[in-house]
């Protein structure tokens, strides 16, 4: 499964850096920016999964950028963490007001920083439930990551496995590609709808073996289902 990325929006050089090298001890991948303009530019080039976003920056604070990316439909659901030297109450108060999901105060411990990250991105991660699911003469063991059809195993990459769960889960419904998105990718909205028909095309392809491809419907105009009739 990709590493999350991690979007380092901090004008200090020497900050940046360091905060970069951090970020990619833990295992995350390191995107920089060092003003609100070149965040933006990261943002729709990149789609980073949680932002640290620094509270003094040139031209357009973080308080600000942090209030523009919530107002934007495409924006809004990425965590964002403010970095600041600031520790007065009432600035952490603004911080969290303005968006963030967390604040940290400088100077701090590269081990505290990696803990708030995780702990934010596993609030923002739609949770698989343990539960063994079936339908359809397919058997699904989120747990083990295992998925088996009368007794064989099929090979499901993380994506097509979340996607498939949902499916079994919520069998017979309707979803359209946004929906999908929103269920199964979470917070990372800038993944294209077409990314949705893709791993549509990997998952039945991983069923045709098993002649359990056409539990994955198309249905026109609207999206697709899980249907066993």
């Amino acid at each position: 499964m990709m590493s999350a990325k991690i979007l380092i929006v901090e004008d200090e050089p020497a900050i940046q850096e360091l905060l970069a090298f951090n970020v990619e001890q833990a295992g995350f991948q390191a995107l920089r920016a060092e003003d609100a303009e070149s965040a933006w530019q990261q943002i729709r080039d990149s789609a980073p999964d949680l932002i640290l976003l620094d509270w003094m920056l040139p031209n357009t604070s973080g308080v600000i950028l942090a209030k523009q990316l919530r107002s934007d439909a495409r924006t809004k659901d990425i965590p964002i963490i403010m970095l600041t030297a600031r520790g007065e109450e009432r600035d952490k108060v603004l911080g969290l007001e303005s968006g963030a999901d967390d604040y940290i105060t400088k100077p701090f411990s590269p081990r505290e920083l990696m803990a708030r990250i995780r702990a934010v991105l596993r609030r923002h991660v739609p949770q698989m439930p343990d539960e063994v699911v079936a339908a359809g003469g397919l058997e699904l063991f989120p747990a083990s990551h295992r998925v088996t059809a009368k007794d064989a195993v099929i090979e499901l990459g993380p994506t097509e496995f979340r996607l498939l769960h949902f499916f079994m889960a919520h069998a017979e419904r309707v979803y359209s590609r946004t929906q999908l998105l929103d269920q199964v990718w979470g917070t990372q909205v800038f993944v294209e709808e077409r990314t949705v028909d893709v791993h549509i095309r990997r998952l039945r392809a991983a069923l045709e073996p098993a002649g359990m491809d056409g539990l994955i419907q198309t249905v026109r105009g609207s999206g697709y289902r899980f249907s066993v009739n």
